[in-house]
């Protein structure tokens, strides 16, 4: 009920900057929490950043500066800023966005993900 579309992935040099972003449409009343994942070929799914309704923010260790997730609650729209990127960093990222509380419009959608890779 709740779609999510992701755009901003492409090819980056080692140091370089891409900014993420991810629009959610359908049916929706409020979104908790919104927030990146990150998944490289072979590899478990893992948590990269997430951000309130509020604008508490987490990320995981390995980002913490580089990084920077931000919302427009208004666009229902979350954004990543990646900066000094490095070669670990290439990955799928992928966009969740989910509600914390039981309503009867509870969700947890993904989005289909973008792609960031390096040029080299």
């Amino acid at each position: 009920q709740v779609r999510l579309v992701e755009t901003g992935g492409g090819l980056v040099q080692p140091g370089g900057s891409l900014r993420l972003s991810c629009a959610a449409s359908g049916s929706i009343s409020s979104i908790n929490i919104m927030g990146w994942y990150r998944q490289a070929p072979g590899k478990q799914r893992e948590f990269v950043a997430g951000i309130t309704d509020s604008g508490l923010t987490n990320y995981v260790e390995s980002v913490k500066g580089r990084f920077t997730i931000s919302r427009d609650n208004a666009k229902n729209t979350v954004y990543l800023q990646m900066n000094s990127l490095k070669p670990e960093d290439t990955a799928v990222y992928i966009c969740n966005a989910r509600t914390v509380f039981p309503a009867s419009d509870a969700f947890n959608s993904w989005g289909q993900g973008t792609q960031v890779t390096f040029s080299s």
